[in-house]
């Protein structure tokens, strides 16, 4: 049966459309150069390096292990970025992690990244390394990891070692994956040693290439302790692990031959039992995904219509709206993303002409502005959701919700609440993309990352904080000067534009995306034309995972 098929009111071939397609695209263009010198890892002599010992890169290992004609999905790219400067960087955090097939099935890869520092463990490696095993164990993904590690980078020991999400971490997820039966399999490929020597021991099946070593500590520190002189094979090589200490299951000769064991050992698993999630054949939507930069506004004042979005990424562009006429700032509905039936929950970034309940009076609403009805809909929605075993898709393009006093009066923080504790106690698998803007109790609203989506991208035009650059230096500088004045300082106009401007552009970088990336509050900046590419990998995922709690949300706010 037919779905309602949005009909695009926008001129693809209009300036407008030019205009916008063209600041998406440079901003864009921006980002992907840059990811490129990212993947460069430590750089060429690194590599030249890690090639002279007879082992390839990690990313040369991840290409030659997924198979052939599919894309490696990477996450946490930027994680680290700009951070560790003092000790010359840590480009991806020294580790590459993301979602891929082998063997046809779908898969966690994460891998040390030997060309920095020795793959040594910087606090957001770790903190990299749990967040891809935390993805793992949401949706029921098995793992592979590809170690080649020197441990913990240890002028930063104190930052990596001690925490509930630091190093440690990583090895109680290897026990808790392996108790909820997540297949993991660990090559190592290198080195392997101290701490980290436990992470492929606590896996199911444990590959070696020869040449590699697996240590608590290494020749030296062991002549350092207990003065016992004995080189690294001896100590801790492949030869010896398969022979002597029975440790690892396969002994390989190289690179190749380990790869092409995992990929074998993968083909033999198990397939246990799916989501109870609703799948049909996927369609193509009716308009082009390319032509979501023409549609989009990146500039936070400029209006555009979400359903245009929503047309780009859903088969065959088909919408059924909830509630079309109620609450129209938020745009809720059913539709379908690679064939996996979803709820999409969307701000609306067009302004609307409504009738003010009560008064009757007319009055414009604010697009991307959440008010009392938006959030009383989209809470009933996501209950609608739950109850018929939905995922949920979160667009972003949010400023907040409504403020003043006919907001107050009418009970805008307890509709806000009602539409909190719905996304809180969500119990089906949740995706956030995050367009625009993404600020303040707004972004919790749509399932900001403190609200356990499975998945959180954003679009290289995101912006995610408190409040705009602008607002916030407003604000801040406003204090400033008062600050100031009790200390019998007087600001002239040109001093108060330029205090305004520098705190502008400091919490403006504090809001890109890739601030927020290196920080892994984001999993991925994607290209905004392969949005329904990423939600379909995304939905895959989720659907792994056979188990959806009981759904309850306590006492609810009406």
């Amino acid at each position: 049966m037919s779905g309602t098929k949005i009909e695009t009111r926008v001129d693809e071939q209009s300036a407008e459309f030019e205009k916008n397609s063209r600041l998406l695209v440079d901003r864009l263009t921006e980002i992907k150069n840059e990811e490129q010198r990212i993947r460069q890892g430590g750089g060429a002599k690194a590599i030249e390096a890690q090639h002279k010992k007879n082992r390839l890169t990690a990313r040369e290992r991840i290409a030659k292990l997924i198979d052939a004609k599919t894309e490696f999905f990477e996450l946490g790219l930027y994680a680290a970025h700009d951070m560790y400067q003092e000790w010359g960087g840590a480009p991806a955090a020294g580790t590459i992690t993301g979602l891929a097939r082998v063997s046809g099935r779908q898969v966690m890869i994460i891998a040390n990244d030997a060309t920095v520092k020795a793959g040594a463990f910087f606090p957001m490696t770790a903190k990299k390394v749990i967040r891809a095993q935390n993805i793992a164990i949401e949706n029921h993904i098995p793992t592979i990891y590809l170690v080649d590690s020197a441990g913990v980078f240890l002028p930063l020991q104190e930052d990596v070692f001690p925490d509930s999400d630091d190093f440690g971490r990583v090895f109680r997820n290897n026990a808790v994956m392996s108790a909820m039966a997540i297949p993991q399999i660990t090559a190592i490929m290198g080195m392997c040693v101290a701490g980290g020597a436990y992470l492929p021991v606590m896996c199911d099946k444990i590959l070696m290439t020869e040449g590699s070593g697996l240590f608590l500590a290494g020749p030296a520190l062991v002549q350092a302790a207990i003065g016992q002189k004995t080189s690294a094979e001896e100590l801790g090589g492949a030869q010896m692990h398969a022979q002597i200490s029975g440790t690892i299951d396969f002994r390989e000769a190289d690179d190749a031959a380990c790869i092409k064991r995992l990929r074998a050992l993968v083909d033999k698993m198990g397939h246990a039992a799916g989501a109870p999630f609703d799948h049909k054949a996927a369609a193509a939507p009716a308009y082009s995904e390319e032509g979501i930069y023409g549609v989009f506004s990146a500039s936070p004042g400029k209006q555009y219509d979400m359903h245009e979005i929503i047309a780009r990424i859903v088969d065959r562009s088909e919408f059924e709206e909830y509630r079309a006429e109620y609450g129209q700032t938020l745009l809720c509905g059913y539709a379908r993303i690679g064939g996996w039936a979803v709820g999409i929950v969307a701000n609306q970034k067009k302004n609307v002409s409504t009738v003010a309940p009560g008064t009757g009076e007319k009055r414009i609403e604010f697009g991307g502005v959440i008010y009392n009805e938006s959030a009383d809909k989209a809470a009933r929605f996501i209950l609608d959701c739950n109850q018929n075993l939905l995922p949920l898709i979160f667009l972003h393009d949010v400023n907040g919700f409504m403020v003043g006093k006919e907001a107050e009066w009418s009970g805008i923080i307890r509709a806000g609440a009602k539409m909190v504790n719905a996304v809180a106690n969500s119990v089906v698998p949740k995706i956030a993309v995050i367009c625009g803007g993404s600020f303040g109790a707004g972004h919790y609203a749509m399932c900001g990352k403190a609200y356990d989506p499975r998945f959180v991208f954003a679009w290289p035009t995101a912006r995610y904080a408190v409040m705009s650059g602008d607002s916030a230096a407003g604000t801040l500088v406003e204090i400033k000067i008062k600050q100031l004045e009790r200390e019998g300082k007087k600001l002239s106009d040109a001093e108060k534009k330029e205090l305004h401007e520098s705190i502008r552009k400091t919490y403006e970088s504090q809001t890109d995306p890739r601030y927020a990336a290196a920080r892994l509050w984001v999993d991925a900046i994607i290209d905004p034309a392969r949005t329904r590419e990423a939600l379909i990998e995304a939905l895959e995922a989720a659907a792994l995972n056979p188990k959806v709690a009981e759904f309850k949300t306590g006492v609810l706010q009406t």
